[in-house]
This record gives C-alpha cells, sequence and structure tokens, in this order.
C-alpha cells in the first residue's frame, strides 16, 4: 500500500506515532492539527514498557527521548492522611519487560516525536468541521475554508475527538464522577516527599493523588482527584478553579502531600471523562484509534500508552495487507478486547483507590502488600507486546 494517502486527524501522541509507524512502512501520511502550535493537554505522562519499547526499539527513538524522561524505580501505595506506606512494588523493572517505566512532560515527548516525522509532514490551525465520504476518496474540510483529500482518515484527535461525532453523529462522552486538579513542581518545592523516585498512589476514602518525576530534572507531576458523584454541570470539560477549592479536602494530610500540591497554584479543574466502547472503530474510509476510539479514565495511566500500542498494530496492519478493509478489520480484532479490558479495570481502580475504610480497604491494603500483587494484577498490561502477541481472555483482572 506504499501509494495510499493516509490523512491523521491530531498531532497528539498517538498521531505522530502513527505517522513514524507507517513511514516505516513505506506509507506516505499528513497530520492534520487544529491548534496553532503543537502542544499537548495535560501536563505529563507514564509510559510503561509496553509503549516504551517501541520508543527505544523499532522507532529509533531511544537516544533523543532518553534525555527527557525520567526512569521511575518503584510503585508505592500510601495512606494519604498519615503516609503510612501500605505497598511498595520495586524490581529490576527494565530487566524483566526490556524497557522502562518513564514519566515525561508530554511537550518534550511531542517535540521529540514531531521533529523525527517532520514538520512539513504538519499542517497545524486545521480545525475539522466535516467528512465526505460519498465519493472515490474522503475529503476533509478545514474551518479555515481548505480541504483535503486521502484514501484513508484516521481520527487520531483524543478524548474530545470531532472525528468520532462526526462519525456517530452525536457525542457520547460519559463524566465519570471525578475530577482533577494537576501540576508540575519541581524537587525543591517538596522536600518532605519520600521516595521521590517512585510512582506513587496516596489514597483515601473518596480520594487520592497521583504523583509521579518525569523529566531530567526530576520534577513531579501530581494528578489530584476527588468524586463526588454529582453531575457535571459545567459546558465543557474543564472548569474555573483556585487554590481554595483545591485544598479543602487536602489540607490536613499528610505535610509531605499538602507540600507538593500547594507549591504551584491550581486555576483549572478537568473533569475526567470516558467513552463507552463501540462495536466498530471504522466507518467508510475513516477508521479511529487511541482515545478517539476507546478514550478512558487515567487511573491505570494506560491512555497514551494504547494509542502508542495501536499505532504500532494499525501500521503493521496496513503495511501487510492489501485490502484495506480487512486490515482495518484486522486492527480492531487484534485491539478491541485488550482496550476494552483496560477501560473496565481503569473504571474499577478509581472505586478500588477511593474505598472508605472497613473491612474492604483493608482488603485491599493486603491484597496490595502482597508479594505477588504486581504479577496478578499489572503484569498483564505492562509485558504486553502489541506486534507479537494477541490478548487472552485470561489476561488481567480487577483488584477485587
Amino acid at each position: 500500500m506504499k501509494d495510499l494517502r493516509v490523512a491523521i486527524v491530531g498531532g497528539g501522541i498517538g498521531g505522530l506515532t502513527l505517522a513514524l509507524a507507517l513511514r516505516q512502512k513505506g506509507i506516505d501520511s499528513t497530520i492534520y492539527e487544529q491548534a496553532d502550535e503543537l502542544r499537548e493537554v495535560g501536563a505529563a505522562v507514564a509510559l510503561s514498557a509496553n509503549a516504551t519499547r517501541f520508543y527505544t526499539g523499532r522507532l529509533e527513538l531511544g537516544d533523543a527521548i532518553s534525555k527527557v524522561w525520567y526512569e521511575v524505580q518503584a510503585l508505592i501505595y500510601r495512606d494519604a492522611r498519615d503516609g503510612e506506606k501500605i505497598a511498595e512494588m520495586r524490581f529490576d523493572y527494565k530487566g524483566r519487560y526490556g524497557a522502562p517505566y518513564v514519566g515525561i512532560h508530554r511537550a518534550d515527548l511531542q517535540v521529540v516525536l514531531s521533529q523525527a516525522v517532520g514538520l512539513d509532514k504538519i499542517e497545524l490551525s486545521k480545525r475539522l468541521v466535516g467528512i465526505d465520504d460519498s465519493g472515490n476518496e474522503a475529503v476533509l474540510t478545514f474551518a479555515d475554508g481548505s480541504s483535503a483529500t486521502a484514501d484513508l482518515v484516521i481520527g487520531a484527535d483524543g478524548a474530545r475527538s470531532t472525528v468520532r461525532r462526526l462519525l456517530l453523529g452525536y457525542d457520547d462522552a460519559y463524566y465519570s464522577g471525578a475530577y482533577a486538579f494537576r501540576g508540575v513542581v519541581t524537587p525543591d518545592k517538596m522536600p518532605s516527599m519520600p521516595d521521590p523516585e517512585a510512582i506513587q498512589f496516596w489514597m483515601m476514602p473518596g480520594q487520592h493523588c497521583l504523583h509521579y518525576p518525569i523529566g531530567a530534572n526530576g520534577d513531579h507531576n501530581f494528578f489530584l482527584v476527588e468524586r463526588n458523584g454529582l453531575p457535571w454541570e459545567e459546558k465543557g470539560w474543564i472548569a474555573p478553579s483556585n487554590d481554595e477549592e483545591k485544598l479543602a479536602r487536602w489540607h490536613d494530610k499528610h505535610p509531605a502531600i499538602v507540600e507538593m500540591i500547594s507549591a504551584v497554584s491550581c486555576g483549572e479543574r478537568w473533569a475526567l471523562f470516558h467513552r463507552p466502547p463501540l462495536g466498530r472503530w471504522s466507518k467508510g474510509r475513516v477508521t479511529l484509534i487511541g482515545d478517539a476510539a476507546h478514550a478512558l479514565v487515567p487511573h491505570h495511566g494506560q491512555g497514551a500508552n494504547t494509542s502508542i500500542e495501536d499505532a504500532i498494530v494499525l501500521a503493521d496492519q496496513l503495511g501487510s495487507n492489501t485490502d484495506l478493509d480487512a486490515a482495518r478489520a484486522e486492527f480492531e480484532r487484534l485491539r478491541r478486547g485488550r482496550t476494552r479490558k483496560i477501560q473496565f479495570a481503569s473504571i474499577t481502580n478509581a472505586d478500588v483507590l477511593h474505598l472508605p475504610d472497613g473491612p474492604r480497604a483493608d482488603e485491599r491494603n493486603a491484597r496490595l502488600a502482597a508479594p505477588d500483587a504486581w504479577d496478578r494484577h499489572l503484569d498483564w498490561i505492562h509485558s504486553f507486546k502489541a506486534d507479537e502477541e494477541e490478548p487472552t481472555d485470561a489476561q488481567g483482572g480487577t483488584w477485587l
């Protein structure tokens, strides 16, 4: 399919990774990004071996990208009120999986990926408003009045995907009942933080704080999640907020957490939405990948990782199958089961993290602290090699 013209809508992690993977298969693509400059929503992202293996391996980005990520050394769970360490999972992660577990600023990752793709393959200020797939090619129209044609359109435009909405005819986003505050803090602002080299979850009833080191300087990205079960009344996915609201339920918790989340001001809170699984990710000449296909809440940190997996598998299928419909059908077959399991696990993980005090929380803590906790509950995510194996129903499970 070397003459295949591919239009990728969205210049985020998934779209840029797909462009690189397609190039390796001899397939040309153009990225159409609605922003006037490349910028990622959100401060940072954690990438696990199921994704980083492709950056350090077949995409040959290891030298460039390793300069801007931080290899985390452990996963730790704590009680947010007194800082008690509930569980620590620490082992030779890179030795086990052949690729690192890292934290990286989204903007730094995007710079590495966009430079590898080439700015001549990325068109900015292209906000998609329509797709006409009725002729012998797909015609994309943009808000600036311009248009483009392609044999295949890939919707890689994230959780708030315009391509998905155009395919469905409506917006099917579902509010999870939780919102979050985000921030990036330099190490000198959080001197009391224990185990700063680790990814850590600080848990208490109805809320949790996730944080991890990113970049060469070890800055920390925090994600403060609160659940109230009330409807999201705001028009968009982001609502104005302030530090008083951010600290309302956290001001008297463990000093290390208060220290960290007080170090930067938060003027916004982010609603956490997800989308129901689709029966198909393709219609006509249009296919969805990443959050556009299977947006999930971030409680397993797998949104970007599954987008990278999608990009690799779709490129492999398009590069090896001359039948475009068959290639996309096989892509969906390979990806549907795994992404649904991760979606489900991410949703239920919030219930686990936010358990009220009592027997079930005690049971959770015991399971987290068990010697086989990682193998039982997380290995299925991190060990998966998207270009070598198929997911099976036996893989994975929820915490409780």
